[in-house]
């Protein structure tokens, strides 16, 4: 597995993401490495300019493409700009199975968006439950109903900080399947 820094991300974050992640994922044979940094350059058409974000499906062909060439599994782009989806306000993240790819944003994950103070470790945490959130549906997982699970759909950030940073057994047994058909 790829973890791809786009643009402005803190290495702290990446650090931290690396860490967690490939705590999870290594044992289970999917090792996680960190590439180059990406400009925001070639995000560039995904800007509107009317909603002052990027669409973030367009994210994933290209880190998609990252990865193949890098021969990983799977690759997760990890970035501080603001992402969304058509008929959303915004999105924390998007996957796609088929392309082995996803992204997740910062954008919207520190206290300091919603008016509260900073807090660093609260933001990490945020930082890895989404990510672990998109590598679940990378590797063919849907959301769970157990508002406990990473799986879980957050529809806001409260949401996100119910969730714990792991799979449920169910999620997690699903997870293993998957990882043992090539999914």
């Amino acid at each position: 597995m790829l973890l791809v820094p786009i643009g402005g991300v803190e290495g702290l974050v990446v650090g931290a993401v690396l860490e967690f992640v490939g705590s999870y994922y290594t044992p289970l044979g999917i090792p996680v490495a960190v590439s180059d940094a990406l400009s925001e350059d070639p995000f560039s058409e995904a800007y509107n300019p009317l909603r002052h974000q990027y669409l973030g499906r367009r994210f994933l062909p290209h880190l998609s493409e990252v990865g193949r060439k890098k021969r990983a599994r799977a690759v997760l782009g990890i970035t501080d700009l603001d992402l969304y989806e058509e008929g959303l306000n915004f999105i924390f993240g998007l996957a796609h199975p088929g392309l082995g790819a996803a992204v997740i944003s910062t954008f919207r994950l520190r206290p300091e968006f919603y008016g509260e103070a900073p807090n660093e470790g609260l933001f990490i945490e945020r930082v890895i439950k989404e990510a672990m959130h998109e590598l679940g549906h990378v590797f063919g997982l849907g959301h769970c109903p157990d508002r406990r699970c990473v799986m879980h759909f957050s529809n806001s950030v409260v949401d996100t900080d119910i969730k714990e940073p792991v799979y449920c057994s169910a999620c997690l047994r699903r997870l293993k399947e998957n990882l043992e058909v090539g999914l």
